[in-house]
């Protein structure tokens, strides 16, 4: 197998070493990451300034862009063919229900996912770097068992892996996509110029329930994997709105 890995934490972040380092068991892995931390970017594309691959080691890029810059630019040009399996992660840090409009480790997937590829996303549900190699030891099981599973078009799949393992043995569930409540704090300081800036809030406050959501699997120490798709058409609305067809007077 061609596996590309990318993140959205930055090249050097731990969580990228260790499933680059897991997934060489299936095969081939070539690393195509931001050269910087690009946490939140979701799915931004840079249209408007050059990108700069660069090979900081074999089969190491680094690109100084977003996730879906990184894909984009690994599948069009660092690559010589299409990779059987794109895998973006570890992130550090869940991407949970409403998380996953704002990751750009989940949004680095969905790119996979338009451009043809197979694509994984994965999350560690802790910011402490010693659950990374059980979270690498999860997604190789994962990326092994989805080999040769055919994913429907334009379709993903979000991997949530717990630090503390609630169920004994390890268990995924497969799950729903949840609703996160955050926090709408902005925090507003003065430079030393006297100019007003302000720093983002946005930590998650809780959640509402959502029964077989991925919140509940995580939060019960099972591991979540959550299919994703890319069309956001709300079909139960289009019925209802017929009335507004015709022409405009």
């Amino acid at each position: 197998m061609l596996i590309l890995v990318t993140n959205d934490d930055g090249i050097q972040a731990d969580g990228i070493k260790a499933l680059a380092e897991a997934l060489g068991e299936l095969g081939e892995v070539v690393v195509v990451a931001p050269a910087v931390e690009q946490s939140g970017s979701s799915h931004a594309i840079t249209m408007h300034a050059p990108l700069l691959p660069r090979e900081v080691a074999p089969g190491w890029w680094s690109v100084n862009g977003t996730p879906s810059d990184c894909v984009y630019v690994g599948i069009h040009s660092v690559l010589k063919r299409k990779p059987d399996l794109l895998v973006s992660g570890i992130n550090r840090g869940p991407n949970l229900g409403d998380d996953v409009t704002y990751s750009g480790t989940v949004a680095a997937a969905m790119e996979g996912t338009m451009q043809g590829v197979k694509s994984l996303a994965v999350s560690l549900n802790s910011y402490n770097p010693q659950g990374y190699a059980h979270a690498a030891r999860v997604a190789l099981h994962v990326a092994r068992r989805i080999a040769d599973f055919e994913l429907p078009p334009r379709t993903l799949l979000n991997l949530n892996i717990p630090v503390e393992v609630g169920c004994d043995p390890v268990k995924i569930r497969i799950t729903r996509q949840g609703r996160r409540n955050y926090s709408q704090n902005v925090v507003e300081r003065l430079d030393p110029r006297g100019r007003k800036y302000v720093w983002l809030g946005g930590d998650p406050q809780g959640h509402e329930y959502v029964d077989g959501g991925d919140i509940e699997a995580v939060s019960e120490g099972c591991v979540s994997l959550t299919p994703l798709q890319l069309d956001l058409t709300a079909y139960g609305l289009m019925d209802n709105l017929k009335r507004l067809e015709g022409e405009i007077d």
